[in-house]
Parts: C-alpha cells; structure tokens; sequence
C-alpha cells in the first residue's frame, strides 16, 4: 500500500504546476533545517537520496558548532550525508502558493542515521511493531505570542493581556490569526482537535489529533514551524520557550499515547476488569517510564530554561510519579472508553524535539513491557508537590546530562553512538550557557558588590 501511495504523489508532483519543493529535516533541537529544491531535482533523487551537509546535526541552535564531539566537528571537513524523502510526508502549504512540502531523514546513511532523530524514532516505532503493537500517540502544545518589535524582536507585550484561560473574549480579539492559524493547520496537513488560550497572557494551547507515532511525531515537529510561519504574517512572534518568564507558567509539550494491537482495532491498554481500569501491558509500559525517566530526562527536557518550568506548582512534574487524571504528576494515566484509553507524559516542554521525546517515551515503555517490570508504586491522589516519598527529578540540564551519562539504560534504549552525541550536544549546550552574563547578574551585582 505504502509503494501504491508513493507513486501516487510522485504523479501528482509531475502533474501539478510549480517548480520547486521544500525539503525539512529536524536537528538535534527540533529545529526544521531545509532548502528549496527544484522539482525535477527533487523527482530525480527520490530513489538513491540526495547531499544534506552533516552539520545539521553538529551545531547548536544558533548555528555555533560543537567543539568537543567525536562524531561530527571540524575534525571531519563536514561532509555531506545521504537524506532521503519520506514522500508520505507531503503536504501543501497554503500561505505558500501550496508549496508541496517534505520531510527527509538520514535512515539509509550508516553515521548520520544513528544520531539523526527522526531515524532514531523509526527505529524505536519498529521495535514496538516487532512486538505486535502498533503505538498511538499525539501531542499537546502551550506557547507564547508576542507583538513584534523593531527588526522582527518581540516586544515587551503578548498579543493580549491578564491570566485569561480558556477565553473565547481573548481569542476573539486576535480573531484573524486565530482563523488563519486554524486554517492554515489543516490545511497544512496538521489537524487540530482543540485550540484554547491559557493561563498566561497571549498564552494558547493546541491539541494534534491523534495518529500513528510517526506521522505524530512528524506533525509536532512541523507545527511549531507552521505556527510561526503563519504567525508571523500577523506580526506576532510565538515563543516556545519552557519558561519564557519567572512570574508566568511555563509551556508544556505533553505526549498522549497508546499502544494497539498490529491490525489496530484493540487497544491494548485498555482493560475493563484490570486493576483501575489498566491492562497489565499498560502498568508495565507505566513502570517502564518511571524506572527509565531520570535517566533519560535530557530526551524530555534538552535546554537549560527547561528546568525553569519543572517547580512546584507550575503545572509540570518534579518527581518520578504517576497518578490517575492527576495533573501533578510526571505520567497520568487516563483511564476512558476501550479506545480512550491513554497514558498522558507530562515532562515535556513546548521546547521539545518531538522525535526524542517521543521515542524516550515509547523506549522507555516497551523497556518496561519487555522486562515485564510491576507497576508497584502507588498512583499519586492529591497534590504530588507536597509528596516526600518519591524521587526528585534532577534540578538542571547539567545534573540530568550527567546522570544519562553515567547510566546504562540510555545506551539500551537508543544506542551507543546516539547517547555519546546527544550527551555531548547538552554538555555543550550547559556549557554555553556556564559562559553567559545575565541580566540577573548584571541587575544584582552590578552596583552594590
């Protein structure tokens, strides 16, 4: 079916007008990195793929390289690697005269496929289906929307003000990016179930609709750039920061997921006569999660303003816990209809990279499914912050990278080659950030000392 479907778009690209595509691919931050391609070109390298200079996944997000990796750096004269189109990623960009869009990956390239996310998430996505079961998943997004400034910098001011969640007044206020951004989604091959604002001024919420993991993990990571894409027709600046400022709630990127039976008619979470409505296959893939999470934090929350957002009373986890439709919690459980059914990963920030969170999540679960590990923590009731018995997640990107690093666990998960680089992409990335001046700094020291 999948072959049928490929030369299926491959006649429509040759039928429809234009002369040009656009080609994405997701760095190690979940940025979209991509060129223009012309339509022959692209028609052309289909089969055997086509040049992506390995910097890609090299350098930092401000395009700084690393300087201490083994894998990628100066030290290799930055070669290309082979990418390759997942045609079945196509969609058509409707504020871009219907621009076909692709997303590529590095799968077929024997370097590159090992650090590239989204071919690190195929891979964790086949594991599961070798054990029979076909994962669910889809994300939630919160972030910011700033008027622009001078030179495209935000301004001082989100689009609305005041703590208005849920506000069908403030969303009617910014009513033609609203519209816009709705259409613009669906179009754009990336459907919306809900759309809210949230607590925090010129805050919103989008929920994805539900798919398979790929194709979800595929749409989380096109949203963010789509949502500023469109927004930025507005003159609006979305910020996906974790932790944008100290006195509003941070963003979330929470992952839903399931797993099904292999022709997806079963949810195999779902059980009716287990304990609290959960299968054992569903407690497992919890446990799983808990006994692997801070280990593999870093995969959840990759920058140093991510640990801003996991505090007490901010709506994000700080320990390693579970409850059921307890919103305190690092994972919550909830516990529906046969398909609803459904595990809820709240770690997350909106400042994710969708493919490693999603294939922490995933991994970690299938680890607890394989090793058939008891979910014999207790489910959180009540407020998890005033909780003293279960363990903290550690305090700051450097802590949790030094934790993955000392572990095991991430290696079995994800291999050898992807932990040795993600580990030194985050040291990197603390390191830099070891290196900066403040504005906290300069405000308390600068006079008084």
């Amino acid at each position: 079916m999948s072959k049928v479907r490929d030369k299926q778009i491959i006649e429509e690209l040759k039928r429809t007008d234009g002369d040009r595509v656009k080609i994405g691919v997701i760095d190690i931050d979940g940025i979209l990195r991509g060129k223009i391609m012309e339509k022959e070109k692209f028609l052309s390298s289909i089969k055997d793929g086509f040049g992506f200079c390995n910097v890609i996944f090299g350098w930092d997000s401000q395009d700084h390289c690393y300087e201490d990796t083994d894998l990628i750096g100066w030290h290799t004269g930055y070669p290309d690697g082979k990418a390759h189109v997942n045609l079945q990623s196509m969609r058509r960009l409707p504020w871009d005269k219907s621009v076909p869009m692709f997303i590529a990956d590095f799968s077929q390239d024997e370097t590159l496929g090992l650090v590239c996310p989204r071919s690190l998430f195929k891979r964790i996505v086949s594991q599961a289906e070798e054990m029979m079961y076909v994962p669910m998943m889809s994300s939630e997004f919160e972030w910011f929307n700033y008027k622009k400034g001078l030179d495209d910098v935000p301004a001082d001011h989100p689009i609305t003000s005041g703590m208005f969640g849920y506000s069908l007044l403030r969303m009617g206020q910014s009513r033609e990016f609203v519209n816009d951004l709705w259409e613009g989604l669906q179009a754009g091959g990336i459907p919306i179930e809900g759309l809210h604002t949230e607590t925090g001024p010129g805050v919103y919420e989008a929920a994805i609709k539900y798919t398979t993991a790929l194709e979800a993990a595929d749409r989380a990571a096109l949203f963010k750039w789509m949502v500023k894409e469109i927004a930025h027709q507005h003159g609006i600046m979305p910020s996906f920061m974790a932790k944008p400022s100290v006195d509003l709630p941070g963003c979330s990127g929470h992952i839903h997921q399931s797993l099904w039976d292999k022709i997806k008619r079963k949810n195999v979470f779902a059980d009716a006569n287990g304990k609290q409505g959960m299968s054992n296959i569903m407690q497992h893939y919890i446990a799983g999660q808990l006994f692997c999470l801070p280990y593999i934090l870093p995969m959840y929350a990759p920058t140093v303003n991510s640990y801003k957002r996991l505090v007490s009373g901010s709506w994000a986890a700080t320990s390693v816990s579970w409850g059921i439709e307890n919103r305190t919690t690092a994972l919550r459980a909830i516990i529906g209809s046969s398909k609803s059914t459904r595990l809820e990963t709240r770690v997350p920030g909106a400042d994710t990279n969708p493919y490693l969170s999603m294939a922490a999540a995933l991994a970690s679960g299938l680890y607890g499914i394989r090793h058939k590990i008891e979910l014999t923590q207790a489910p959180t009731t009540g407020n998890e912050y005033q909780s003293k018995g279960h363990r903290q997640l550690p305090k700051t990107l450097s802590e949790a990278t030094a934790l993955m690093k000392q572990s095991e666990i991430p290696t079995e998960l994800f291999g050898e080659t992807f932990v040795q680089h993600f580990v030194q992409s985050r040291e990197w990335e603390w390191n830099q950030y070891r290196k900066a001046v403040t504005d906290w700094e300069v405000n308390r020291y600068f006079e008084i000392i």
